[in-house]
């Protein structure tokens, strides 16, 4: 056997701190600064599409020019404490990507059961996780529609709320109505994004 290296005391303090700092970063994680959360980040929230990738096109079944259903979307990562999970998607460069003057929205869904992880593609009112309730997009109906940008190729930003709380009924807010009713009750937030060009 070889020679057992003895350490001082100032070494075996410095590495019991480093152990005990690299089990409190694992346990607590890193909270981002410019997501609307109240700090409590516990676990990774992701939110994914088998239809498209982060920055990737979303394919015209999904579109005014195709089908114009929902894309399949699952979830993983809801940090505990979580009672419900809310869903926005909108498209912040209509009408022109070189010169946007709104944010439209194009589906609004809250109270989704925290036990969900999907739905699946054309998603319907009658097939939604019970007790989700759904909000106006700004075509003035509830539901999804699909890209349909006038010129160029927008983004369309599918975003995944956590929150300590169900919210109620709201009676079918609107983006900025159900952003209003989410404040102080976000533990995590994530998003999907994807872009489109007309075809004709």
């Amino acid at each position: 056997m070889g020679r057992v290296r003895r350490r001082g005391p100032a070494a075996v303090l410095a590495v019991l701190l480093g152990l005990a700092g690299a089990a409190q970063s694992r346990a607590t994680g890193t909270a981002d600064p410019s997501s609307p959360t109240r700090g409590e980040v516990a676990m990774s929230l992701v939110l994914r599409s088998s239809e498209f990738e982060h920055g990737g096109t979303i394919p015209r079944r999904f579109t005014c020019e195709g089908e114009d259903v929902s894309p399949p979307l699952a979830w993983s990562g809801v940090p505990p404490g979580t009672k419900a999970l809310a869903l926005i998607v909108d498209d912040p460069d209509a009408p022109d990507p070189a010169h946007p003057r709104q944010t439209w929205v194009h589906w609004v869904l809250y109270d989704v059961p925290p036990a969900a992880s999907v739905l699946p593609t054309a998603m319907k009112a009658s097939a939604l996780p019970p007790g989700t309730r759904e909000g106006v997009n700004d075509w003035g109906r509830t539901g999804y529609g699909g890209p349909c940008p006038p010129i160029g190729r927008h983004r369309y930003y599918f975003k995944l709320y956590a929150l300590d709380a169900p919210l109620g009924d709201l009676h079918r807010p609107t983006k900025a109505q159900l952003e209003q009713a989410m404040q102080g009750h976000v533990l995590a937030h994530t998003e999907l994004m994807g872009t489109y060009q007309k075809q004709r």
